[in-house]
């Protein structure tokens, strides 16, 4: 194991008992929006399950909050806890890059 594969493992290792507040913004129900949540209830209802809360954020019901977070690329996902802020783009589908977006070990 490569030092930086650690490092990700000893993070990943504190993260285990905490509670993930994750924002998912959309576009309505967009073909691309319904895509993002879908896939991203289903990643979190498989490895987070119980220890996540998520909020879904329709920017054209809620722009204020949209420009409050300077969301620039839909749909968006940002990590807010636990660990530094992190944000994915797209509609999720890639597994394995969204699960390494939260440092969730898979």
């Amino acid at each position: 194991m490569t030092e930086q594969q650690e490092a990700h493992a000893d993070d990943v290792d504190l993260y285990q008992n905490e509670i993930y507040q994750l924002r998912l913004f959309v576009t309505g129900a967009s073909p691309n929006s319904t895509r993002a949540i879908a896939n991203l209830k289903k990643i979190c209802d498989t490895y987070l399950k119980g220890s996540y809360e998520l909020e879904i954020i329709d920017v054209y019901q809620q722009p204020l909050i949209a420009q409050s977070e300077q969301i620039v690329a839909l749909p968006m996902l940002i990590k807010k806890f636990p660990g530094a802020e992190r944000r994915l783009v797209g509609d999720m589908s890639d597994k394995k890059r969204v699960l390494r977006g939260l440092s969730v070990n898979y």
